[in-house]
Formats: structure tokens, C-alpha cells, sequence
């Protein structure tokens, strides 16, 4: 890639990708910050990035940008394409967190959170590949967590479009790898961001009822987690980190990006992730498709 990389960030109304967005525009990237209803209830944080961005002199650009619409994807794709002729980067960080009794949850706020976590990345993927394939090389980033790879109580919702996007993440990087487009997971711990306090619960008041015993349990676990965690001043919940981990792994060099990293509090994730690599790989050896782990760049002339 070019030293300076055209960046689309989803999900830039707050947390990772408000931050996200200033720090690499600081850094001389060409940064597109994307977020639902800039004109409406996230104008505040827009205006703020616009502000933000004139001050210092920088190329961030605020984007209208619904992951849950096919049509507003299309759109926010053309537009950093016609303007800069090329996108580098995706950092899929839009996401929404569900919190509680999983039974409690209806159908509907299961699909809609699957719209968000899940086919809001499949839909960003399928507009800005070509674009990347064409020019040979390129960066998906996709943002999961922890628990997309060690499951907890009442994050059952959560967990689901998680640990499909780890899946829908490894095959993409496998089936892109050839064509030079690099495709990574980040996996934050708990950090001290807005998700928590904008998750949603569950809506059918009837099985809360039935469930008030575990609702009890989540009470009192949320309430050991925010005492050991958030207010722990030794505990790494600062989001800085997190922003620090996604900027390191678009400066890296193609070929050269971990498939997973891990940032924050990791749950015994990194030790995970370590014991299963032999095993993925191993897996794609026994079908005969050992060549398709390594990721070159069709740009660079890497054979693979």
C-alpha cells in the first residue's frame, strides 16, 4: 500500500472509531469516519470530527453510512472511491453489544443485532473487494471481542454475531489471499467506552419474569465486573489501546499482520488462539489448501 492509506472506519460516533478517526487523520492518513444519522442524534459527535478535522488541517471526512442498509453501503463506498480514487483500508468497528437473560431476547432483536455485527461487515466486504482486488492489495479490519472466542453468560446475542464474524473472517482471509487483500481480526477485552452503557436487553418482560433468578446472577455479575474491572486503576480499560492495536496493524506491511490480535483484558483469549493456530493450519493442509494461509501482495509482485 501507499504510506498514506485511504481509510473508511464504520461505527465513528463514539468509542474505537471516534477515536480511531482522529488518530490516524493526526498521522497523515486520509480518513473517511462513517456513522448512522450524522445529521441526526450523532450530529454532536460528527460536527465535533468535522471540527476536529479543520482545526488541525487533516483529510477526515464525516460519511453517512447505515451498515444495515444495502443501499446506504453502496453509496458510502462510491463516494471515498470517486473522491479518492481508491480505498485501502476498512475498519469495521460498528457493532451493538445485547446484554441478558438470552431466552428474554425476541427473534427481532436477534436479527437486527446479526444486521449490525454481522451482515453490516458481509455488506462493506462485498462493496469495497473489487475495488481492492483491482488494485492488488488492500486491509480489512474487522473488530470482535474476547468473547467472540470464549463464550460468557448473558452475552448470548452478542456472542452469536461474534462468533460468526470470526468464522465469515477467516474464510474471507483465506479465499483473499491470493489477490493481495489482507483481512485481520481484532479481539478488544472490556474497555471503558459507551457499548456497555448503550447495550440493549431483553424485551419480553414474560420470560424476565420467568428468568428473575438469573436476571439476579447478571445483576450481581455486572456489579463484580464493574467493581474488578472498571474500577480496577491497574486494569488495562483504557481505549487508547485498542486504537493503538488497529493503527499498528494498517502501518504494518502486507504479510507481516497477525490474523488475531488481541488488546486489553484477554480472558485466556491469547492463550486460545496460540493452542488452535497448529490446528487451523493443520486443517487446511489435510484439504490440500496449505498456500492459501499466507497473505502477499498481487501490487508488490509477492509470490505466493
Amino acid at each position: 500500500m501507499s504510506q498514506t492509506k485511504v481509510t473508511l472506519i464504520t461505527g465513528c460516533s463514539s468509542g474505537f472509531g471516534f477515536m480511531a478517526a482522529k488518530d490516524l487523520a493526526k498521522r497523515g492518513h486520509i480518513v473517511y469516519a462513517s456513522m448512522r444519522e450524522a445529521r441526526g442524534k450523532n450530529a454532536k459527535a460528527a460536527g465535533e470530527l468535522q471540527a476536529f478535522g479543520h482545526s488541525e488541517a487533516l483529510q477526515l471526512h464525516v460519511l453517512e453510512l447505515d451498515v444495515t442498509s444495502d443501499e446506504s453501503v453502496a453509496s458510502a463506498a462510491k463516494q471515498v472511491v470517486d473522491g479518492q480514487g481508491r480505498i485501502d483500508v476498512v475498519v469495521n468497528n460498528a457493532g451493538v453489544m445485547p446484554v441478558g437473560v438470552t431466552e428474554a431476547f425476541t427473534v427481532d432483536q436477534f436479527r437486527d443485532n446479526l444486521e449490525v455485527n454481522l451482515l453490516g461487515v458481509f455488506r462493506i466486504a462485498r462493496e469495497v473487494l473489487p475495488h481492492m482486488r483491482k488494485a492488488g492489495e488492500g486491509l480489512l479490519v474487522n473488530v470482535s471481542t474476547v468473547i467472540g472466542r470464549v463464550a460468557i453468560p448473558f452475552f448470548g446475542i452478542y456472542q452469536a454475531s461474534k462468533w460468526g464474524l470470526e468464522g465469515l473472517t477467516e474464510t474471507l482471509r483465506y479465499e483473499l489471499s491470493a489477490s493481495g487483500v489482507d483481512v485481520v481480526i481484532v479481539e478488544p477485552g472490556p474497555f471503558a467506552t459507551e457499548l456497555v452503557a448503550n447495550s440493549p436487553g431483553p424485551k419480553d418482560e414474560a420470560r424476565l419474569s420467568d428468568n428473575s433468578e438469573l436476571q439476579r446472577t447478571l445483576d450481581g455479575m455486572m456489579g463484580v465486573f464493574q467493581n474488578n474491572v472498571f474500577q480496577n486503576p491497574e486494569a488495562p480499560v483504557d481505549p487508547q489501546i485498542l486504537v493503538d492495536s488497529l493503527i499498528g496493524l494498517i502501518e504494518m506491511q502486507p504479510g507481516e499482520r497477525p490474523f488475531r490480535t488481541v488488546a486489553g483484558l484477554d480472558f485466556g483469549v491469547r492463550e486460545i488462539n496460540g493452542l488452535t493456530d497448529p490446528y487451523r493450519t493443520q486443517a487446511l493442509a489435510g484439504l490440500g489448501l496449505a498456500h492459501l494461509e499466507g497473505v502477499g501482495s498481487v501490487a508488490r509482485g509477492d509470490k505466493e
